[in-house]
């Protein structure tokens, strides 16, 4: 099978890719404004806000509810974590319509697809019931379905890729309620930015693909490798951005005044008192409310400094790829994006601490590593040796 030829596909195809990998990286920036603006607890039930498909508009409304004996109204609030709910749904849709599309000439295979979005369909008012383990169940076995479906087909009509990115984002929804029931418990805050970013990643690549437009070079496979390493690298950076935020660690060092003490160096001492092993426990039990953080400053150090020690590794390997791309003409366009985003990022990294992590700058520091995942991804997708 050739990996490179044209895919047979519905004709509007890769414009629906598009469109879904668009409306990701815009649920993914809008869902670290959500985090960064304190308003991942503000709707306490799901899928519902305070019992309502939109929100309540007053406190009387959501008192009638018992949702608010969890959690009192905020509706500043309230409108964006629910606001985010629609926008993961219609997100949702899109990818459920472009995995149908992908597999509608596979033997069951709208079949297959239909019954497991039937299961994640069913788990909803499991949930919302009570019945939370049945619901994560249910929802777990129109996965499973899916799996299955997705290990047994090949990728020549993207079914494999646009099936499996349906499972993710199954899996990611699961994540999003589970980021509610557990309180904003950390290693759920970061699996479920990371599953963001998994989503975003094969709908870029699939866009590409069905676009049909490789970049064919003789060294391809070679710049192949050196990029997969630097998608390797960025996703550790990434986890360890989602780690900070979920453990409310970005100011850890300091912040808000332009000395040395807080960058490069941290709490005024170039190596401070940290506790990486309390820092880096993922799983801390349940019942544990995590809005606002529960470690001490040591731990929370541990963690910004793990990030800005990471952020030097893959900063560099980086802006070193951008240089050995630059050194092929039809490359230069990709390598100056690639190191201009790599900058910016360190730059928006370093205002964030400076500035004390103003919502802006945070939001876009996110949009910097959508960004970078980005261009790295399309290389991949793009990059062929000659026939």
């Amino acid at each position: 099978m050739n990996l490179f030829a044209r895919p047979a596909l519905f004709r509007h195809f890769h414009r629906m890719a598009w469109l879904a990998a668009l409306m990701t990286a815009s649920t993914i920036m809008f869902g670290s404004f959500v985090r960064l603006s304190d308003a991942g607890l503000s709707c306490p039930d799901w899928p519902t806000c305070y019992g309502r498909v939109t929100w309540p508009q007053t406190t009387d409304e959501a008192n009638a509810h018992a949702a608010s004996k969890i959690r009192p109204l905020e509706t500043h609030k309230a409108w964006r974590e629910q606001v985010h709910r629609f926008l993961a749904g219609a997100l949702g849709i899109e990818i459920l319509v472009l995995a149908l599309l992908a597999a509608r000439r596979r033997r069951a295979g709208i079949a297959q697809i239909v019954s497991a979005a039937v299961l994640v369909a069913l788990s909803i008012p499991l949930y919302m019931s009570g019945q939370h383990e049945a619901g994560a169940a249910v929802a777990l076995a129109g996965v499973a379905i899916l799996l299955f479906a997705a290990l047994r087909w090949s990728n020549e009509d993207l079914a494999r890729v646009a099936v499996l990115t349906l499972c993710t984002v199954i899996f990611q929804a699961l994540l999003g309620m589970w980021t509610v029931t557990l309180l904003l418990k950390p290693i759920v805050v970061m699996g479920h930015l990371l599953g963001g970013m998994l989503m975003f990643a094969l709908l870029v690549w699939m866009a590409w693909r069905a676009t049909h437009l490789p970049i064919t070079l003789a060294d391809a496979q070679r710049l192949k490798w050196m990029v997969r390493v630097g998608v390797l690298l960025l996703v550790v950076q990434i986890s360890l951005g989602g780690w900070v935020s979920a453990n409310y660690a970005a100011l850890a060092c300091g912040g808000g005044d332009w000395s040395a003490d807080n960058f490069p160096r941290c709490v005024s001492q170039w190596w401070p008192p940290h506790d990486f092993a309390e820092g880096f426990t993922l799983w801390r039990g349940i019942g544990v409310d995590y809005e606002g953080g529960v470690l001490d400053g040591a731990s929370r150090i541990a963690i910004q400094m793990a990030h800005r020690l990471m952020a030097g590794v893959a900063g560099l390997y980086l802006l070193w790829l951008s240089w050995r791309l630059a050194r092929t003409p039809s490359m230069r366009g990709w390598a100056t994006a690639l190191g201009l985003l790599v900058v910016l990022q360190v730059t928006l990294g370093i205002l964030n601490v400076k500035l004390a992590l103003p919502l802006a700058v945070a939001v876009l520091h996110n949009g910097g590593a959508v960004a970078l995942l980005f261009v790295l991804v399309s290389l991949l997708a793009r990059l062929r040796a000659p026939e």
